[in-house]
Formats: C-alpha cells, sequence, structure tokens
C-alpha cells in the first residue's frame, strides 16, 4: 500500500519561507503527475502546484506563480514546494497528491502551514 507523508510546515511570519517535503512509501508505480493541494478552514480544496513527472511541466495557481516552486526527484519518488515571500492567505493544510496514469490518486494526510501577519 501506497502511502504519501508530508513535511516541513509550521508557523512563520509573513514574508518568511518554507520548504515541504513529501515522500512515498510502498513505491508508487505510474506516476503522472505530482502536486500540491491545500484546504483553509471553510474553504473548498484548492491546487497549488503540479508537476509532471515525464519532463518537468509544471502549472500553479495564480495566488502563488512567482513565489512557490514545485520540484521532483523521480528516483526518489520525492516532491518538493519551496514556498517563498509567504503570506497570511497562504495559511492552510498542504496535502500532497501523486496521480498514476490511470487517474488513480494517493494522497497524504497534509502538514500544517500557518503564516502570522
Amino acid at each position: 500500500q501506497v502511502q504519501l507523508v508530508e513535511s516541513g510546515g509550521g508557523l512563520v511570519q509573513a514574508g518568511e519561507s518554507l520548504r515541504l517535503s513529501c515522500a512515498a512509501s510502498g513505491t508508487p508505480f505510474n506516476v503522472y503527475r505530482m502536486g500540491w493541494y491545500r484546504q483553509a478552514p471553510g474553504n473548498e480544496r484548492e491546487l497549488v502546484a503540479t508537476i509532471i513527472v515525464d519532463g518537468g511541466s509544471t502549472n500553479y495557481a495564480g495566488s502563488v506563480k512567482g513565489r512557490f516552486t514545485i520540484s521532483k526527484d523521480n528516483a526518489k519518488n520525492m516532491v518538493y514546494l519551496q514556498m517563498n515571500s509567504l503570506k497570511p492567505e497562504d495559511t492552510a493544510v498542504y496535502v500532497c497528491n501523486m496521480l498514476s496514469v490511470y487517474r488513480i490518486g494517493y494522497w497524504g494526510q497534509g502538514t500544517q502551514v500557518t503564516v502570522s501577519s
């Protein structure tokens, strides 16, 4: 059984940075896309950033583009999210996702990111 575990969340002040990591256990096969979602209390889950395993094409939510950078290590089954210039509006639980070519999703439990003003 594949499990994803996120790390790197925490409490920071506005303008500071965090780097999130997501590690997969139980080798996921046929991964097509890796990504990060986030959900704040009372809000729907939203896509933050994705990266295609083959080729590295990326996609970002407009609210984070230019501040966040997603990267990956295919050999290690890892995906990262570098978060710079954090804003209070970025406060949310950040969840890692890996999507197979069959559109089967693997999800982590999430890591809390809190940005104070």
